[in-house]
Formats: structure tokens, sequence, C-alpha cells
């Protein structure tokens, strides 16, 4: 693990292999943990960035809302520090909206896109009222609110099947501060829509998402692809492929990455 200071906040980090350069991005409530079944494999042939977003894992805090462009910034003050001068961004849902920040900050930067069980789309109306409840239910019983939280993002049959992962993944979860919880529900309710990025950009970029994620609507989220350069990648299962369909989802990577 290593560290950098940004904002006088503390950054963790994690810098494994050579090759091209592939920048892993965690989802809300997840840390740079969730890649570590992935690293061994992809660290063969790249060079593997993993970074704890603001507010999770072992980095802190910044203020009271965490904007997707605050976290794109971070991820661009890490790979400044490693002097590197373009990756392939690979971002889980919230992560996802990191990705798609930092793509239209620091469009050089970007060698390939990869959206895993994320969408380019601005919260609609009912979304972002769902963020208030869910910001309500936190700050009123913060360990029921992340116990069920994790519990959702799987597909309705997983969650009697993958019981010891789910458990994980809690375990992972209750290690990220109220302060963080609440910022990064504030950032993503108020990010922007930036479906066009899908559109005009001339880099690989790939979509993986779940037929059951019970998040992200399947369907509504084809729709983003439409007339678009992008590869569709669907699993089986809900919002969590990286660990329901875990083996399938390092072959894809490994071969997205093969091709960029």
């Amino acid at each position: 693990m290593e560290t950098l200071l940004y904002k006088n906040t503390q950054i963790s980090y994690s810098d494994t292999g050579k090759g091209t350069v592939v920048v892993l991005l965690h989802g809300f409530l997840e840390n740079k943990t969730m890649w570590d079944a992935f690293v061994p494999e992809l660290s063969k042939k790249n060079r593997l960035i993993t970074i704890d977003l603001l507010g999770h894992g072992e980095t802190g805090s910044l203020g009271y809302i965490q904007t997707m462009e605050e976290n794109a910034d971070v991820v661009h003050e890490v790979l400044s520090k490693l002097r590197i001068r373009k990756a392939i961004l690979v971002g889980h849902s919230m992560g996802g909206y990191v990705a798609l920040a930092f793509a239209e900050l620091y469009p050089e930067k970007m060698k390939g896109l990869v959206l895993l069980n994320s969408t380019s789309k601005e919260d609609s109306l009912e979304r972002k009222k769902n963020r208030d409840r869910a910001i309500k239910a936190v700050k009123k019983d913060y360990e029921t609110f992340i116990r069920l939280s994790i519990a959702n993002l799987f597909s309705e049959e997983n969650r009697e099947i993958l019981i010891k992962e789910i458990e994980e993944v809690k375990i992972q979860a209750l290690k990220t501060p109220l302060q963080g919880i609440v910022a990064s529900l504030e950032g993503m309710k108020a990010r922007k829509d930036r479906e066009f990025l899908l559109h005009t950009t001339t880099y690989p970029k790939l979509l993986i998402l779940g037929k059951k994620d019970p998040v992200l609507n399947y369907d509504e989220n084809l729709e983003q692809i439409k007339n678009s350069d992008v590869e569709l990648v669907t699993f089986p299962d809900g919002h969590m492929s990286s660990i329901e369909n875990q083996a399938e989802l390092l072959t894809v990577l490994v071969d997205f990455f093969k091709g960029v």
C-alpha cells in the first residue's frame, strides 16, 4: 500500500505489475480490496493501479459532498505522482461515474474505458429521492443500512448461494465512515450526465451489465450505447459481477486489455 497527500487528505493506492497501465476503481461502500481476486492474473501483463476513492477504505473524507470530479482529480493526482501518461480506466458502479468524470476532465490520459455495472446517465428524479432517503437511513441506523444495501446488490438467487461472499463485502463496507457514505451519496446525486462521451470518444470502450441487476435497469442501460462503438458484455446475474461472475469477468477484462 502506498499513500499520497491530496488537499491534506491521505489517499491510499497500490501499484502492481508492468505493462499497459490499468486503473481499477471500486464502487460505493467498497474499497480497493474488491480487486484482490483479479490482481494476480491481470498484473502478469499490465501495470495495475488500485485506488481507495474519497471516504472509502484507507482514504480520508473530503468535506460533506465528494463529487465525481473531485474523485477524478484524486485519480489524476495518483497518476501524476507515478508519472503515468495514459491508462485504461475500469470503474465498478460509482467507480464508473468517477472514470467518466476523469475521461471528460483529462481526455488526453485515456487509453480505454470499462464501465462495470455502471451508467453514463445522471440520476433520475426518483434516484435522487432515493439518495436522500439513503442519507436519512444511514444517519439513523448505520449498520442496518449497510447490511441491507449490500445484500440488495446481488441477484435474488445469489443472495442464498453467496452468503459467505456477501458477508465479506459487508465487513469491508462497514469500514466506510458515515461521513464518507453521506458525502459520496451527495456526490452521486449531483453528478452530470456524460452519455455523450460514449458517442464522441475514439478509444476502446466496454460496458458490462448484469441482466438481473437490482440497482441498474438492464434495458434502460442498453439505451446509452445505441448507435455507438461501445462493446457490450452481458452477465446473467446482479450488480456485483466481480463476485457473481468472477471467472467470466476476468476473461473479459484480459481480452479487452489485449485489444487496447
